[in-house]
């Protein structure tokens, strides 16, 4: 990678995140005193947060209304952000290997900016990124290229100039066809999508550790 701008997602790309997101339906519950069967969870898989919500209320019992559990549910994951999550293997060094070379950094992430900063300044890595943008704040997803482009006009640089890293395919679907260079980073999570991944991408990784700057 030899571009002189980069764009970083944060959720399972920087920070191990995405099995806390699997685990939450359980988290939660357990802290509501509940100890659901893998048969139990298993509807949740596919839903909304807000369909789990309501799921939650009928197999279990939860008082409602869901919004309210939705909310609950968001609090169990601050928690997580501010006290355990933890970055992936190599992150750092290859965020500070970038940052030594003159490489402008910046994080595009779907998670609120106050929890974002939070989470990557407990991991002391914060100050590698110039700013950082969430997809709440602009008020749309990575199914649209919105973030990037914001993303690129504040670092002044043009799509084709910046690497963007990505672990989900719709979001390194969306950042290749806005113009962008494109590395895709691998998640357990989205392990089922890594082949077209590999496809779309301009290169990939596998394991930060064996990145070479």
């Amino acid at each position: 990678m030899d571009k002189g701008f980069c764009i970083f997602d944060m959720d399972g790309t920087l920070v191990d995140s995405m099995g806390y997101w699997r685990r939450l339906g359980r988290d939660y519950l357990e802290q509501r005193g509940v100890s659901p069967t893998a048969e139990q969870l298993a509807p949740i898989g596919p839903m909304t947060m807000l369909e789990s919500a309501a799921y939650f209320m009928e197999t279990f019992h939860i008082p409602g209304p869901p919004a309210a559990i939705v909310e609950e549910m968001h609090a169990v994951m601050e928690d997580h952000y501010r006290r355990d999550i933890p970055l992936k293997g190599g992150v750092k060094a290859y965020l500070e290997g970038l940052r030594d070379r003159g490489v402008r950094l910046c994080v595009a992430t779907a998670t609120a900016e106050p929890l974002s900063h939070a989470c990557l300044e407990r991991l002391e890595v914060d100050g590698c990124f110039d700013f950082l943008l969430s997809c709440e704040t602009l008020g749309v997803g990575k199914s649209r290229p919105d973030i990037y482009l914001e993303a690129a006009r504040r670092l002044g640089a043009a799509p084709g100039e910046i690497a963007v890293f990505e672990d989900a395919l719709y979001a390194v679907r969306t950042a290749r066809e806005a113009g962008f260079y494109v590395v895709g980073v691998a998640e357990e999570a989205y392990a089922g999508d890594w082949p077209q991944v590999c496809a779309l991408a301009h290169e990939t990784i596998t394991d930060w550790r064996n990145c070479v700057l």
